[in-house]
């Protein structure tokens, strides 16, 4: 809801603002007073077309911000933080700067956005209807949600179950086709991995193999060598010929630190250590004994594991760093494999389900129609009345659902541009249905009817979008509407109604209305003056919230042209009578 609109610069608007709260808000003035301008601003603050003949004379620019209580809107508060925008005490700012020379700028919660993202953000928030652009409600998309919101939960619920098989339709498809249109890729790729595995499984290496071959190769390949070194160490550690050894140096360094030990107790100390290291240079000399006997030069073995070797590394050249990464790939394989091989039976799986979401399909689409078209006959029934009270006593409205047939020879059997089948007939869906809905308006006795926009005069439009949103008031999702004039060519018990219909539709949201009929100003909950001054060269406008007796004189201006004459003011005291007790049984 709009809390606050401060206008600055704007036409004849110097500096004012309108503090805006629920229910209905009128604003009257004399003709030329800038009441127009509100309704431009408002524009502006939904992101229209910046006019800079708009600017106030004399001003560099012009600017409009809007107020917005955002506690009860959460999408559009997580949009305006999307964008970078502050929400601050669930109040979210709007700004528009429009400069003499043309350039206009936007503003959502303080941040600087694109003009295109401000609308975005505002179109659910303010529906205008005006003289000119009646938005919301002329778009085929916002009459067909219209007509469902209007349905209420059977037609809810049908478009949930259609929404959701048209989901699942829609990623069926898109994976049968992948899977038909690579199929010639599916078996090249199952046919590299055939031979991939069946190379793998010739060689059926073990996990670690590699390595272990790499250091028995060595092994193998310097037998000479490594028992020569064995043998050397065996002579230097413990000697068969004589020569001097560890064992002999140690156990002698032990002797002569022994002989002394009585006379110094580290001396014996070190004569232990030395019987430790005797001990460990004794069992190292047979570990080097033994490993020399075991040494044997074997060129059969060696030959046998190079060639496994071999036979390996063109595995890894292929397949993996390692013996290891071989064996994960050729699991990873064996697995793809499977599901390539199963591609065949997979397409006709895919069919066999997108055969029955097609069908399924079809079945709640029928329904969904009738459904519709069910609807649509309450909704014109409901407009039309409210019509006839709103100095339209022979328009007829209209709602049409209709469907688009295709020609299933000239049209793909699936994916985007494929037909429909519901019942005999082959028809164009998309996620909301097979239907396009339409409101049409016959404003004469005998004149066919035509779309809104092409049906009624500015005025009629206005009156004809008011009764539509009266009708679809306990279903509208926008919390703000303004009307600009919408009581254009009518006067009297019409006048009345118009004013009746607003405050009804006031109930259930805010609404601002632009008047000149005191019938209308008299339902409002809150009554905003626009007045002109002028100092002789310069001509300004500002708004003024009436009480209860300031609002007396200006119907009464609005009635008779006077504000002192005890005739009009009587006349307006009765209006605002007559206006409360319709409210109270409205």
């Amino acid at each position: 809801m709009l809390e606050e609109i401060r206008i600055g610069s704007l036409g004849v608007i110097d500096s004012s603002t309108l503090e805006l709260g629920p229910g209905l808000t009128v604003i009257t003035g004399e003709t030329g007073a800038g009441k127009t301008m509100i309704v431009t601003a408002l524009g502006l603050l939904l992101g229209g077309r910046a006019d800079s003949g708009a600017v106030r004379s004399g001003s560099r620019s012009a600017r409009v911000e809007g107020v917005v209580d955002a506690s009860a809107l959460a999408a559009f508060a997580a949009a305006v933080e999307e964008v970078g925008g502050t929400v601050e005490d669930d109040r979210v700012v709007l700004a528009r700067n429009v400069a003499a020379e043309g350039r206009s700028r936007a503003f959502v919660g303080g941040a600087s956005v694109p003009v295109s993202s401000l609308a975005e953000l505002a179109e659910p928030l303010v529906a205008v209807h005006g003289q000119s652009d009646q938005h919301r409600l002329l778009r085929p998309r916002a009459q067909r949600e219209a007509l469902d919101r209007f349905a209420g939960a059977p037609v809810a619920a049908l478009l949930e179950r259609y929404r959701g098989a048209h989901r699942r339709l829609a990623a069926v498809e898109r994976e049968l086709d992948e899977v038909v249109t690579t199929a010639r890729d599916r078996a090249r790729e199952a046919d590299l991995l055939r031979f991939g595995l069946e190379e793998v499984e010739q060689v059926a290496p073990e996990p670690g193999e590699d390595e272990a071959l790499a250091a028995e190769e060595s092994r193998l390949g310097f037998s000479d060598t490594l028992r020569l070194a064995a043998e050397v160490a065996r002579e230097a550690l413990s000697s068969e010929q004589g020569s001097p050894d560890a064992l002999g140096t140690t156990s002698a360094a032990r002797s002569a630190l022994e002989g002394v030990r009585e006379h110094d107790t580290e001396a014996g100390e070190l004569a232990d250590r030395l019987a430790e290291v005797t001990y460990l240079l004794s069992d190292v000399a047979a570990d080097v004994a033994s490993y020399a006997t075991r040494i044997e030069t074997d060129p059969a073995r060696l030959a046998a594991v190079s060639e496994r070797r071999a036979a390996l590394t063109a595995l890894t050249r292929k397949y993996g760093e390692s013996i290891d990464e071989v064996l994960a790939w050729a699991e990873t394989s064996a697995r793809r494999l499977f599901e390539l091989d199963g591609t065949d039976e997979r397409i006709e799986e895919l069919r066999a389900e997108r055969d029955e979401l097609r069908a399924e399909l079809g079945g709640l689409a029928g329904e969904l129609s009738a459904a519709r078209s069910e609807a649509a006959g309450r909704l014109a029934e409901q407009v039309t009345a409210e019509l006839g009270l709103l100095a339209m006593p022979h328009a007829r409205v209209s709602v049409e659902v209709r469907q688009t047939e295709l020609d299933p020879d000239g049209a793909p059997a699936t994916g985007a541009g494929a037909p429909l089948l519901v019942g005999e007939r082959h028809l164009r869906f998309g996620s909301s249905g097979v239907d396009e809905v339409e409101l049409l308006l016959a404003a004469n006795t005998g004149s066919e009817p035509r779309p809104l926009h092409k049906g009624a005069s500015g005025g009629e439009l206005s009156r004809v979008m008011l009764a539509l949103e009266v009708a679809l008031s306990e279903t509208s999702p926008v919390p703000t509407f303004v009307f600009d004039e919408v009581d254009a060519g009518v006067g009297g018990t019409a006048a009345v109604e118009i004013g009746r219909r607003l405050a009804r539709l006031a109930r259930s949201a805010q609404v601002l209305v632009v008047t000149h009929l005191p019938q209308v100003a008299a339902f409002a909950d809150r009554h905003v003056v626009v007045e002109k001054s002028s100092d002789g060269t310069v001509t300004s406008s500002g708004l003024t919230v009436l009480d209860e007796a300031a609002r007396e004189r200006e119907l009464s201006r609005m009635l008779a042209g006077m504000t002192e004459s005890d005739t009009a003011l009587a006349h307006a005291r009765e209006l605002l009578e007559v206006a409360a007790s319709a409210r109270a049984l409205a």
